[in-house]
């Protein structure tokens, strides 16, 4: 695509929101993947393609919180799991591995974004949103500013993507010390690495093709 063309995309991409359509037909993602091609357009065509995908996402997404709202709200549920396990070394059984496990359902739900957001703004990213994405895909997430996404080198942006998983990942690992400090049943420890090592096996059969490994995969292309 010449620079032309790519501007071309984009009037259309704007005319069909104007519209109230999707940007579907457009070729703005082909416009945007020619960008990330040849980044000495991505200072002067970015805030165009970030205004452009802000508008498209406004219209998909369910709900969605001003992104510093919700980082006060992720933190804060990272560290409501965090107090449950820690609560669960000075209970007594039951509760020691209820609360254990309650802790850490909530910490792989709330780390996953969270380290989205740290690695991206560590490579100067920044975000906009968090979110629950449409009817058919409810899972939550922080929308970033494509303006930033676009000037930051490809393999950063790649890193980015797989942050959230790598840390989801790490997570149950990191608890098995933490079950054995605390006396849990072995079974607990045994679940834990079961759900780590599930985890990876699920992304190597099958999320390399989706989520985050594709975005990941994507960008290292550009790499």
């Amino acid at each position: 695509m010449t620079e032309a063309d790519i501007v071309a995309a984009l009037d259309r991409a704007e005319a069909a929101l104007d519209e109230g359509k999707s940007l579907r037909g457009t070729g703005f993602w082909k416009a945007v993947e020619e960008v990330k091609r040849r980044p000495e357009l991505a200072s002067r065509l970015g805030p165009r393609i970030a205004a452009i995908d802000q508008r498209a996402f406004r219209n998909w997404a369910l709900w969605t919180v001003p992104f510093e709202s919700g980082l006060a709200a992720a933190g804060a549920i990272t560290l409501a799991g965090v107090a449950l396990i820690a609560r669960s070394t000075r209970a007594r059984r039951p509760w020691n591995w209820m609360l254990f496990w309650m802790g850490t359902v909530v910490l792989l739900g709330s780390t996953h974004t969270l380290g989205h957001v740290a690695v991206g703004r560590a490579f100067g990213m920044r975000f906009t949103d968090w979110y629950i994405g449409s009817i058919t895909r409810p899972q939550p997430g922080v929308k970033v500013d494509y303006a930033t996404y676009l000037v930051t080198p490809a393999r950063q942006r790649a890193w980015m993507h797989a942050a959230g998983a790598i840390v989801t990942k790490l997570v149950p690992f990191a608890l098995v010390p933490i079950a054995r400090a605390a006396s849990l049943p072995r079974w607990s420890r045994v679940a834990l690495w079961l759900l780590g090592l599930g985890q990876i096996v699920t992304d190597v059969l099958w999320s390399v093709d989706a989520s985050d490994w594709k975005k990941f995969r994507r960008e290292m292309r550009h790499a």
